[in-house]
Protein backbone atom coordinates (compact mmCIF):
# COMPACT_ATOMS: atom_id res chain seq x y z
CA UNK A 1 0.00 0.00 0.00
CA UNK A 2 0.98 3.41 -0.83
CA UNK A 3 1.03 6.38 2.26
CA UNK A 4 -1.36 9.06 1.49
CA UNK A 5 0.07 12.23 0.39
CA UNK A 6 0.82 14.91 2.59
CA UNK A 7 -0.43 17.48 0.74
CA UNK A 8 -2.89 18.03 3.02
CA UNK A 9 -6.25 17.05 0.55
CA UNK A 10 -8.04 13.82 1.63
CA UNK A 11 -6.66 10.74 0.70
CA UNK A 12 -10.17 8.80 0.21
CA UNK A 13 -13.38 9.29 -1.20
CA UNK A 14 -15.04 9.17 2.78
CA UNK A 15 -13.07 11.90 3.34
CA UNK A 16 -13.84 14.10 0.78
CA UNK A 17 -17.74 13.64 1.88
CA UNK A 18 -16.98 15.81 4.73
CA UNK A 19 -19.44 18.73 4.88
CA UNK A 20 -17.92 22.02 4.80
CA UNK A 21 -17.74 23.94 8.23
CA UNK A 22 -19.52 27.49 8.60
CA UNK A 23 -18.23 29.78 11.12
CA UNK A 24 -21.16 31.41 13.71
CA UNK A 25 -20.01 35.24 11.34
CA UNK A 26 -20.66 33.31 8.13
CA UNK A 27 -24.25 32.00 9.48
CA UNK A 28 -24.89 34.95 11.07
CA UNK A 29 -24.54 37.03 7.90
CA UNK A 30 -26.59 34.48 6.11
CA UNK A 31 -29.57 34.86 8.59
CA UNK A 32 -28.99 38.12 8.70
CA UNK A 33 -28.71 38.82 12.52
CA UNK A 34 -25.54 38.70 14.86
CA UNK A 35 -22.94 36.51 15.19
CA UNK A 36 -23.25 36.89 19.22
CA UNK A 37 -27.43 35.59 18.82
CA UNK A 38 -25.91 32.67 16.79
CA UNK A 39 -23.06 31.57 19.62
CA UNK A 40 -25.44 32.44 22.30
CA UNK A 41 -28.08 30.15 20.67
CA UNK A 42 -25.76 27.43 20.40
CA UNK A 43 -24.12 27.72 24.04
CA UNK A 44 -27.89 27.36 25.55
CA UNK A 45 -28.53 24.15 22.80
CA UNK A 46 -31.59 25.76 21.18
CA UNK A 47 -30.16 26.00 17.30
CA UNK A 48 -28.48 22.59 15.74
CA UNK A 49 -24.79 22.75 16.10
CA UNK A 50 -21.45 21.18 16.01
CA UNK A 51 -18.63 21.73 18.51
CA UNK A 52 -15.22 21.53 17.02
CA UNK A 53 -13.12 22.13 20.79
CA UNK A 54 -14.29 25.23 22.19
CA UNK A 55 -15.77 26.71 18.29
CA UNK A 56 -19.43 26.53 17.38
CA UNK A 57 -19.75 25.17 13.72
CA UNK A 58 -22.26 24.22 11.35
CA UNK A 59 -22.98 23.13 8.06
CA UNK A 60 -25.41 23.82 5.62
CA UNK A 61 -28.10 21.31 7.05
CA UNK A 62 -27.58 23.03 10.20
CA UNK A 63 -28.53 26.47 8.72
CA UNK A 64 -31.33 24.91 6.79
CA UNK A 65 -32.55 23.43 10.16
CA UNK A 66 -32.15 26.56 12.33
CA UNK A 67 -34.22 28.41 9.29
CA UNK A 68 -36.94 25.90 9.96
CA UNK A 69 -36.89 26.24 13.97
CA UNK A 70 -37.29 29.92 13.31
CA UNK A 71 -40.13 30.05 10.32
CA UNK A 72 -43.43 30.72 10.89
CA UNK A 73 -46.52 30.07 8.89
CA UNK A 74 -49.36 31.87 8.55
CA UNK A 75 -52.56 31.01 10.32
CA UNK A 76 -55.66 30.28 8.13
CA UNK A 77 -58.87 31.73 9.41
CA UNK A 78 -62.08 30.26 8.89
CA UNK A 79 -63.34 32.35 5.61
CA UNK A 80 -60.03 31.22 3.90
CA UNK A 81 -58.55 34.48 4.31
CA UNK A 82 -54.88 34.67 5.49
CA UNK A 83 -54.31 36.21 8.91
CA UNK A 84 -51.18 37.77 10.70
CA UNK A 85 -52.43 36.68 13.92
CA UNK A 86 -55.56 34.54 14.83
CA UNK A 87 -55.56 36.07 18.69
CA UNK A 88 -59.06 34.19 19.29
CA UNK A 89 -57.44 31.14 17.92
CA UNK A 90 -54.71 30.58 20.19
CA UNK A 91 -54.67 27.69 22.81
CA UNK A 92 -54.87 28.37 26.80
CA UNK A 93 -51.75 27.30 26.66
CA UNK A 94 -50.28 30.05 24.95
CA UNK A 95 -52.00 32.83 26.03
CA UNK A 96 -50.28 35.63 27.48
CA UNK A 97 -49.53 35.59 31.36
CA UNK A 98 -51.35 38.96 31.66
CA UNK A 99 -54.49 39.40 33.85
CA UNK A 100 -57.23 39.87 32.34
CA UNK A 101 -59.61 42.45 33.12
CA UNK A 102 -63.25 41.98 34.30
CA UNK A 103 -66.40 44.07 33.73
CA UNK A 104 -65.62 47.44 34.12
CA UNK A 105 -63.66 47.58 37.11
CA UNK A 106 -60.36 49.18 37.35
CA UNK A 107 -57.29 47.84 39.07
CA UNK A 108 -55.71 49.56 41.97
CA UNK A 109 -53.65 52.78 40.92
CA UNK A 110 -50.08 52.67 42.13
CA UNK A 111 -48.61 55.36 44.00
CA UNK A 112 -44.82 55.91 43.98
CA UNK A 113 -43.00 55.19 47.14
CA UNK A 114 -41.64 57.97 49.43
CA UNK A 115 -37.87 58.58 48.30
CA UNK A 116 -34.85 57.56 50.34
CA UNK A 117 -33.65 59.93 53.53
CA UNK A 118 -29.71 60.58 53.35
CA UNK A 119 -28.17 58.04 55.17
CA UNK A 120 -25.19 60.19 56.11
CA UNK A 121 -25.21 63.52 57.24
CA UNK A 122 -22.61 66.02 55.67
CA UNK A 123 -20.41 67.50 57.28
CA UNK A 124 -19.98 71.54 56.79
Amino acid sequence: MHPAPATGLPSSKAEAALPRLYRPEEIAEALGCSAWWVKDRARRRLIPHTRVGRAYRFTVGHLAEIVRLYEERPVRSPQGVTAVAAPASTPASQASPQPRRTGGASAPRLRARPPRRMQYETVA
